[in-house]
């Protein structure tokens, strides 16, 4: 370190060319103990300092000692540095330019230390920076809302484009080719997925509105928790509003496919599961009446419900038919083989049929195709996964009687709040549980029971179970106990169903076996039909594997051919209808005739 010739040289000003220089003062007038403490706070030695000064050592250890010289802070000796040098500055009789300057950046020095102090005290970075202060004092401006950026949609639409299957690319290039999707599928392949993310895409690129109809409200939220989600996973937005509008002006609306509710907007339209929508013909003038314009697309898609429905015409090219003189009809082959990869037919629709086995040739790797084989019977993987409809002339419980349960659950049941922890508060409800034999799985319904004599069912849920042994079957039905009033369970005591009771039974002391006979099956069935036709039982429009299970019990006959009874597939071992079963299980719960206050159940009857 250089050494200074005196130490008055922490005072010394450099003199202009033509300005006489200041008389720095003597080491006489100076005083050795601050000029000491100043050059510690420079990282001297006590040694070179005591030499330099002409001080004891022991003098200076002693200074700083009682001075505390090294407790002060870093704030400290920074301001008693720009305090001598301001004052040198300031007693100056003949000042330069320079000077003033240095003046003034040492005055805004001392401004800042003292901000600097008091942000210490309130922490509040305003004291550091007074134009915080200013900026808040003035109207804010509210955060866009729904906002992406442009990096935010172009990250969005690389993810898009990366996570498809080949199926799902084929569906995205027709529609830039297409006005009118048609789109015949198997179940679980992940349809509704892909045209939620697709919407959410074509809104950002487009500014289009994007109108996403379901059977249910319940099934539309399905299509808004996929955008959202989406969203949130691929450019960190957190997309807000019942009906989404983006910063761009595009709105995505979800929607119950309600004739009254599905009016008065315009955009791209995507129905899902249009096979199971009552009313189809007087719904598809609605939605058709939504894209009307040619900018706006149609897409169609659904699993396969009844030959029957109202929408096959439409799905075969019939309809167009109607009306029209013999030369101008036309023909489309809907057969698998023509429609595999996809064609436009002569009524102007793109179609396609997509079955379990084209989704794992396409590269869907989410199945195990010999384990549903084994699952589902020869006649339920054809209409479930390989897109085949069903006759339902030979059905107990065809799809016409079928359309009289299913309702648009959140519109109509009031005191019904599905994301509650008791979605029917202390509403009594019954559980009807079909356990798991060899091969096919477990259901489980919740069933709300009419309030007065007459009054209506409500299946407000259901579930599903594969591969679970009867210690889990019976820990899912305490689950539900635990969410539900239930004050009655009827099993299904056949087989495995006899370890499940008996679990259930120490938790739920009052639980009923329903041990199957002919007279059994045949009472169930009887029930059903009378509770069904009457228009007594109702479950969400969206639950079309609930109205399959139904349709799927045909009427036939014992193995010696002398009794009627009812089965769904071709033998007891291979029969699947669960939910049905399940839903029966409740139903028997109130006699054939109707609760009254002299007669029992069914199941005690028999």
């Amino acid at each position: 370190m250089p050494t200074p010739t005196h130490p008055s040289h922490l005072f010394d000003d450099v003199p202009g060319p033509s300005t006489p220089a200041v008389v720095p003062p003597s080491a006489e007038d100076l005083d050795p103990r601050r000029v000491a403490r100043q050059l510690y706070w420079q990282g001297w030695r006590v040694s070179r300092i005591a030499e330099k000064l002409g001080v004891k050592a022991t003098t200076i250890h002693s200074w700083k000692r009682r001075d505390q010289w090294d407790e002060t802070t870093p704030l400290d000796r920074v301001e008693s540095a720009i305090e001598q040098r301001l004052a040198f500055l300031i007693a100056k009789t003949e000042k330069e330019g320079r000077d003033f300057k240095e003046i003034d950046l040492l005055g805004r020095e001392m401004e800042r230390m003292s901000r600097v102090r008091k942000h210490e005290g309130t922490g509040k970075e305003s004291d550091l920076n007074p134009n915080i202060l200013a900026r808040n004092a003035g109207p804010k401006k509210a955060p866009v809302k729904n906002h992406f950026t442009v990096v935010q949609v172009a990250a969005l639409h690389e993810r898009f484009l990366e996570e498809l299957f080949d199926y799902q690319t084929g569906w995205y290039r027709a529609g830039f080719l297409h006005r009118i999707r048609d789109i015949l599928k198997s179940r679980q392949i992940g349809a509704t997925w892909y045209f939620a993310r697709e919407a959410l895409d074509d809104a950002l690129q487009t500014g289009r509105n994007q109108i996403f109809l379901s059977a249910s409200k319940a099934q539309s939220h399905i299509f808004r928790q996929y955008v959202v989600k989406f969203a949130q996973d691929a450019a960190d937005v957190a997309l807000r509003g019942e009906t989404i509008t983006l910063s761009n002006g595009a709105e995505l609306h979800f929607l119950a496919t309600s004739s009254s509710t599905a009016q008065g907007y315009h955009g791209n339209v995507y129905t899902d599961e249009y096979f199971w929508i009552q009313g189809f013909e007087k719904f598809r003038k609605v939605t058709s009446g939504m894209a009307l314009h040619k900018k706006w697309r149609m897409t169609y898609f659904s699993t396969p419900s009844a030959m029957s429905h109202e929408a096959y015409p439409f799905w075969t090219g019939s309809r167009m038919n109607k009306g029209r003189p013999k030369d101008q009809q036309i023909k489309i082959d809907v057969s698998h083989e023509a429609l595999k990869d996809g064609l436009l037919c002569a009524d102007g629709q793109w179609r396609q049929i997509v079955t379990i086995l084209d989704a794992l040739a396409g590269g869907c790797d989410l199945f195990d195709l010999e384990q549903l084989k084994l699952e589902f019977s020869p006649e339920e993987f054809a209409q479930l996964l390989m897109c085949q409809f069903i006759d339902d002339g030979q059905s107990v419980f065809p799809l016409s009687v079928m359309q009289r349960c299913m309702i648009d659950s959140w519109a109509c049941w009031e005191d019904f709040k599905p994301f509650a922890v008791r979605p029917l508060g202390n509403r009594e409800v019954w559980v009807g549980y079909d356990p798991s034999h060899t091969g096919d799985s477990a259901a489980l319904v919740v069933m709300a029971p009419p309030a007065v004599p007459g009054g209506k069912f409500r299946i407000v849920a259901k579930a599903q179970f594969k591969g679970m042994d009867f210690e889990a079957q019976a820990a899912a039905i305490k689950l539900i106990c635990g969410g539900y009033n239930v004050t009655y369970i009827g099993i299904d005591t056949t087989g495995m169903g006899g370890g499940v009771y008996q679990l259930v039974k120490q938790f739920f002391p009052q639980a009923t076996a329903i041990n199957y006979s002919v007279s059994v099956k045949v009472n169930m069935v009887l029930k059903a039909l009378s509770v069904i036709q009457a228009g007594r039982l109702e479950f969400d429009s969206g639950w079309t594997d609930m109205a399959a299970s139904f349709m799927a019990i045909k009427k036939t006959t014992t193995a010696a051919g002398r009794q009627v009874t009812f089965e769904a597939g071709r033998s007891d071992e291979t029969s699947h209808a669960d939910l049905a079963w399940a839903t029966m299980h409740c139903l028997v719960h109130e006699p054939l005739e109707g609760q009254t206050s002299t007669n029992t159940s069914i199941i005690e009857i028999c």
